[in-house]
Parts: structure tokens; sequence; C-alpha cells
């Protein structure tokens, strides 16, 4: 209770001064009628005057006498207004209303530009690192004995299309690919029994039970890096493939010895339609977000296409142990918690991209993407704010920009937008030529339209509950 007098007493000295300079600027009987309305509102006894001296000073400023109604003190005031901390707390709530509802289209415009604020500070701030971010350079390379670790479930197609790619790397040092066969009821097993023959690097590990309290692929990862020989570790998916057999040189050299994690760029096949186009700009689009926040010095995710860290990093802190009752997190969620701004760094050259195919049908992308998006809320409350206020104010450029242009003025609400606009092409074009992703430059003003209705149909799968299975 005394907080809220406390604030209460607070509200009054801004309200007071306030009234008082507005009323010198705008005299007007409407001012007097909306104040002398909320008054009658607020009233204990609906069927009482309001309070009669507070009343009699607003008649006094309304009627011209000013100078009478301008020199009443803050304690005649506050004698005036005898009534409860709570019931002039709501009075506030009026007046803020009142002014709102006289001056919306100001109040649109002030909206529209702080979010056009908050807007070029993310792009500024954070993406404008990825855009002109250069590797140092080292005064000498070291290459890593590396273990590169693949989980596969009903794989076998994937397999005979991709793993090829992994097993004939150019990397001089010792190296191994080890292939977590997960309960595959497929000719996974004999595939690798053949590869077996040819490449002596390959170590499979074949799993035949299901970890019954462990969801998604937590298990079978875990199983993997326990078997691998070499501390740095580097993982991918089945159904992804290097962009070129130096994919392992290039993701390795991004330590050095104080870093432990290594975050890569998963990307998808460039395919004709517009669903390719869709998925690569979000696939993109989120890349810019995780490696710039990453440069930031606020490492929040990697994706497991693409990833690498030290194995003395997951034993530290215990494997995926406390992520175990989440279905997915492997690779966001495991980050989130072991990643700082000392121990993570980015490795971005096309040539240690990886490459997947997309998905064929609006339903498969949905479900893959409503699958991902359940993890995010398990964020931690830094990133998840960060990510939250970039959405949002992403989500409300369009809207705002369109009202303000309509109900207030529309050059000033265009000059505005095409800031903005301009600020984000230009990262844009420098992030898309780094990420190998130019070709949808062209289109960038859509696509960026496209992430409203993005969010509209992905963001209530925050608050659904995962599904259990990892393919």
């Amino acid at each position: 209770m005394k907080l809220v007098n406390v604030l209460c007493l607070l509200l009054d000295c801004i309200f007071f001064r306030t009234l008082t300079k507005f009323l010198y600027s705008h005299p007007s009987t409407i001012i007097f009628h909306c104040l002398s309305a909320l008054l009658f509102l607020i009233n204990n006894d609906p069927h009482q005057p309001p309070t009669t001296n507070l009343l009699s000073v607003i008649c006094q400023l309304d009627c011209g006498h000013e100078t009478c109604g301008l020199t009443l003190s803050y304690q005649r005031f506050a004698l005036s207004f005898k009534r409860s901390a709570f019931t002039r707390l709501r009075f506030y709530q009026y007046i803020c209303a009142m002014f709102l509802l006289a001056f919306w289209r100001e109040a649109l415009f002030v909206g529209f530009c702080f979010v056009i604020a908050v807007q070029l500070f993310y792009y500024l701030w954070f993406f404008l690192r990825l855009a002109l971010y250069k590797p140092k350079h080292k005064a000498h390379t070291e290459q890593l004995p590396v273990s590169v670790v693949i989980c596969a479930r009903d794989e076998a197609d994937n397999i005979v299309k991709n793993l090829p790619g992994v097993l004939v790397q150019q990397y001089q040092t010792s190296h191994e690919v080890v292939l977590v066969n997960d309960n595959s009821q497929d000719d996974t097993k004999y595939l690798i029994d053949e590869l077996k023959r040819t490449f002596k690097h390959l170590t499979p590990v074949q799993l035949t039970q299901e970890a019954l309290m462990i969801p998604g692929k937590k298990f079978p990862l875990s199983m993997g890096i326990k078997s691998a020989r070499y501390e740095t570790l580097l993982l991918t998916d089945a159904d992804c493939v290097p962009a070129s057999q130096h994919w392992i040189n290039l993701m390795q050299d991004g330590y050095n010895p104080n870093i432990e994690i290594v975050l890569g760029y998963g990307a998808y096949y460039k395919r004709r339609g517009l669903l390719n186009k869709l998925i690569r700009f979000e696939t993109f689009h989120s890349a810019l977000q995780y490696l710039s926040y990453a440069l930031a010095g606020l490492p929040y995710m990697g994706v497991g296409r693409n990833l690498s860290y030290k194995r003395e990093v997951f034993f530290r802190n215990k494997g995926f142990s406390s992520i175990n009752q989440v279905p997915g997190g492997d690779d966001d969620l495991f980050i989130n918690r072991v990643a700082n701004n000392k121990n993570t760094s980015i490795v971005i050259e096309s040539d240690a991209h990886t490459l997947s195919e997309p998905k064929k049908t609006w339903e498969e992308w949905k479900n893959q993407k409503s699958r991902h998006f359940t993890t995010a809320k398990y964020y931690k409350g830094i990133h998840k704010f960060l990510l939250g206020v970039y959405s949002l104010t992403q989500f409300l450029v369009y809207p705002l920009a369109i009202a303000a242009a309509i109900f207030f003025n529309w050059w000033l609400a265009l000059s505005l937008f095409g800031l903005r606009l301009i600020v984000q092409g230009f990262v844009y074009y420098k992030t898309m030529d780094r990420l190998n992703e130019k070709d949808l430059w062209a289109i960038y003003p859509l696509l960026d339209i496209w992430m409203c209705v993005y969010y509209i149909f992905f963001v209530p799968a925050l608050f659904k509950k995962p599904k259990r299975n990892w393919r």
C-alpha cells in the first residue's frame, strides 16, 4: 500500500505540472468537458458531482482565469482530490486514455518511429557485424584431429547420396567419421558395412535399443560422441553433404586456444519454385541472427547440420542431461547453455557450408519449422527478449507504416520506411553474398513482407508440446 501511495504522489506531481503547461497552450472547452467527465466517472458516488474545489479550478482555467488556476499549489490540489490511492491510479489511466484518443494520430506516428528505431538498432548493432565480418588472420594454422559425428535412422538413400562427400574430404591430419545407426529398419546397416571396407576411417556405431526416457536425437548423438576418438567434434546430418572437400579443414580452422565452439552455416540446394526461395530466405534470416549475435558476444544457438565443439565441453556440461526432457534441442539448446562471448567463433566461407535438400511440400516444411520452434521457449531470458523484440518490431513495421502514411503524414512515414529499407538492403546484400544466397537479394522486400505472414503461422508453435521422435 505504501508503494501505491508513493506512486500516486509522483503521478499527482507529474499530472499537475503537465496539466498546467498543457492548458496554457491548449485552452479549450473540450479539455474542460473531458476532465469534468473523467472526474465524474471516478467519483465514488455516481449520483454526486465531482470534487468541487478541483472542478472550480478547471472552470477557472477554462474561462480564462489562468493566473488564479496556475498558482494553485500542489497541496490544495491533493486536498481537493481526497480519494483512495487505487481510485487515483484509475483516474490516471483515464487521463492517459483521453490523451491517446485526443492525439492518436501523433501516438501512431511515434509508435512507428519507435519500431523503425528498434529495427535500425538491430541492423546496425548486430547484423552489420556479419555483413562486414572478416576472419582474423592467423600467423600459422594447425590442423587438429577431428571426429565427424553423424546420426542416421532409416537414412539409406541419404547415406548413398551424401556420405561419400564426407568420407572423401581432403584433410591430411587424423580424422574419422563416426556414423551412428539408430535402430534403422532399412538397408542402412548393410550400406555401412560395405562402405567400411573401402573407407577405413569410418567408425560405425550400432544401436539396437531405444532410450525410452530420452526422446529425440540426443541419445544416439551422445553415443556417437562417446565413441569418438578425437577431441574436436564436427557434427552434421545424414541428409547433408559438405559444399566442398575442404569442409573439415575450414571448420576446424575456426579454433584457437580460447575457442571451444564453432558455428557454421547449413544451406539448402537452390531449386525452382516459390517454396524453395521462402525456405532458403528463412534459413538465411535465422543464420543472420545467430551468427551476428555470436559476433556480438551473445551466441544463442547453432544448427546441427554444421556445428563443431570440443568433446571436453560436452562432458564438462554433462552432455544433454539438462535438456533430456525436450525432444529437440541437441543443437540450439545445448549451444544456448554452453556458449559464451569468449568460447565461440563462426566460419562462413562458402566452401565450409553444408547443403541439404529442402522440403518439397508446404505441409512438410510447416511440420519441420513447428518442431524447431518448440525449443525456443527454453532459451535464456536475454535471448528470448532480444529475439522477441526483433520479431515483434519486424512484424509491426508494415501495418504501422501504412497506418502512419494514411492517418498522419505520408512522406514522413515513407522517408522512415525508406531509411530502414536502405539499411536492410545493404546488410542483406553483403551478407547474402557471404552466405551464397545472393540470388534472393533482388526480391528481399517481398521476402521481408513474407516474414510477417511467417510469424503468424509459426509463433503458435512456441506454445505447442513438441513431438518425441526426431525423424
